[in-house]
């Protein structure tokens, strides 16, 4: 069964951004909830560039959860267009505008318009872990094989 939480959200710039939407679902089973920009006027990102885009929108997600933000896989297949750190992790106690880091990673400029969906964002619960200091660790058939281990 589907559990659903209830996330507060606040539109930063109402009379502004009313024309921007709310993160949302695209389709019935989507995992991701689509986030548009909302640029005030058209971004032009050069190859290589890095560009924080607004949203409008801040949130209060309940302790013990966490907003990944991940890239949309048609803006990095057609366009190159990626976010810089992937996924981007919005904390439960973080209440300021949510803020999307793209970077145009293809041969060619890319625009960002208004409203365009820049991102998506999935609601995991967070595990938090608790070191316990050992002296040795235990054997595993991998040990310390690190990357590109198993081959490629």
């Amino acid at each position: 069964m589907e559990e659903k939480i209830r996330i507060k959200i606040q539109k930063l710039r109402p009379e502004q951004d009313a024309d921007i939407s709310l993160p949302r679902y695209m389709t019935e089973h989507a995992a991701g909830m689509d986030i548009p920009a909302a640029v005030s006027r058209p971004l032009v990102m050069e190859p290589g560039q890095i560009a924080l885009v607004p949203t409008g929108f801040a949130m209060a997600l309940p302790p013990g959860f966490e907003a990944q933000i991940r890239p949309r896989s048609g803006l990095a297949a057609k366009y190159g267009v990626t976010l810089v750190n992937s996924p981007g992790t919005i904390d439960a106690d973080y209440r300021g505008e949510v803020k999307i880091a793209l970077i145009n990673l293809g041969r060619n400029a890319h625009i960002v318009n208004r409203g365009d969906r820049v991102a998506q964002m999935v609601i995991q619960p967070v595990c938090r872990g608790r070191w316990q200091l050992v002296d040795e660790l235990e054997n595993t058939g991998r040990q310390d094989g690190g990357f590109g281990h198993t081959g490629f």
